[in-house]
């Protein structure tokens, strides 16, 4: 019974679904599919960035992450944590365990979110790709407010979150 209290969230949706085919089959249906391709999205990512991640935890030493991104990482541990953020690759979805092995490796908690902020806002090729449709100084003022407030939002966390020890 333990193990099942892990998967409430999944199984209540997983009812919901099933009782949907009920009341609309067309609708359940379709949310059928969605949550089909959303998982087999996950299972074609979440491999390699799971490897990825495995060699970052063999080859990154604790002392390299604490040192830049750590607890007395100041401002430079903010901006690694943007460049970092901002040239991975890949859906959100896959910087959450990036950001755990971070977290044990002693990244400052306000790092881990300017990192998942910059993964999510400040990606380098779409701002490109966002420059050249919507215009450069349009890119370049977004950017720059996306970073202010994923500075303050990395602050706000900093005050609200406790710093983890380094091991879940």
């Amino acid at each position: 019974m333990k193990g099942l209290k892990k998967w409430w969230l999944f199984l209540a949706i997983a009812a919901l679904d099933l009782s949907g085919l009920i009341w609309n089959p067309d609708v359940a249906l379709a949310a059928g599919r969605s949550s089909r391709d959303f998982l087999l999205e996950i299972a074609g990512i979440l491999p390699p960035v799971l490897i990825l991640l495995g060699l970052f935890d063999a080859w990154v030493p604790r002392k390299l992450v604490e040192d830049h991104i750590g607890p007395d990482s100041g401002l430079k541990g903010a901006f690694l944590s943007i460049m970092l953020g901002s040239l991975a690759a890949g859906p959100l979805f896959a910087a959450f365990p990036v950001a755990l092995s971070l977290q044990k490796k002693g990244a400052r908690i306000g790092n881990i979110a300017i990192f998942l902020g910059a993964w999510a806002a400040i990606k380098v090729p779409m701002i490109l790709l966002e420059a050249s449709y919507l215009g450069l100084r349009f890119s370049l003022l977004r950017t720059g407010l996306s970073i202010v407030g994923i500075l303050i939002s990395g602050w706000i966390v900093e005050r609200l979150v406790p710093q983890p020890s380094g091991t879940v």
